[in-house]
């Protein structure tokens, strides 16, 4: 998901990341423990906010009749391409919206090419701006990872433009699936710059193991209540 944590990532033991044979192949092979874990922890997931979706997505339908998905086009494990849900919290001109600004105020221009994102952005709706800071959005991405185009861990999904920033790292991004949480989320997301993500991205990659996925989950917890790097 794209929550909104705070902490650094500093504060991760060191032997959260060591290496580890059992996982050799990228990301683990699709019979790994990561794999596994995958599918079961976001298949019982799934099962138990099943009420809170459904009851989230008639309020994105009552607000304006429009559709309750986003599902933009993500590069995501080896350099292949997916479609990556999320529960729409936007308004449905918001491309043109965002151009509009972005043309007009050099300050938000100066954000959105350091983060990707805005502090104030008027694309997004009052009930959008809920469900992004509860990170609900993301939760039909358990879909995703049950269908083997992302992990509970890993780095966020990114679009076509963002890929030149990645320059030499990408090798290192696609060499793992994207993931709903991972080092960047849990370091403080959109307080964070662009180039920190990639670095966060990229030592994720280098240096994962299965057991520094669960601890990862763990600070997930606590920073997604506090909401912290929200945007």
């Amino acid at each position: 998901m794209e929550f909104r944590f705070g902490e650094q990532a500093g504060s991760l033991p060191d032997d959260a990341y060591s290496d580890d044979a059992n996982e050799a192949s990228p990301n683990g092979g699709d019979f790994s423990a990561k794999r596994i874990f995958d599918i079961v922890a976001a298949s019982l997931g799934l099962i138990f906010l099943a009420p809170l979706l459904i009851l989230v997505a008639l309020l994105i339908r009552l607000q304006d009749g429009q559709k309750v998905l986003y599902c933009p086009t993500r590069l995501g494990y080896r350099g292949q391409t997916f479609r990556c849900f999320k529960l729409r919290t936007m308004v449905p001109d918001a491309d043109s919206k965002l151009q509009a600004v972005l043309e007009s105020c050099a300050e938000a221009r100066l954000e959105w090419d350091l983060t990707q994102k805005l502090t104030n952005d008027p694309r997004i709706t009052p009930l959008g701006k809920f469900i992004r800071a509860t990170s609900i959005d993301e939760l039909p991405q358990l879909l995703n990872i049950i269908r083997g185009d992302m992990s509970l861990v890993g780095p966020r999904p990114i679009s076509f433009n963002e890929r030149p920033r990645y320059g030499e790292y990408f090798d290192a991004y696609t060499s793992v699936r994207p993931g709903l949480t991972g080092l960047w989320q849990t370091s403080g997301r959109s307080n964070t710059t662009y180039a920190e993500r990639i670095q966060l991205d990229t030592r994720y990659a280098q240096t994962r193991t299965f057991w520094g996925d669960v601890w990862i989950i763990v600070k997930t917890v606590p920073a997604v209540l506090l909401s912290v790097g929200a945007k």
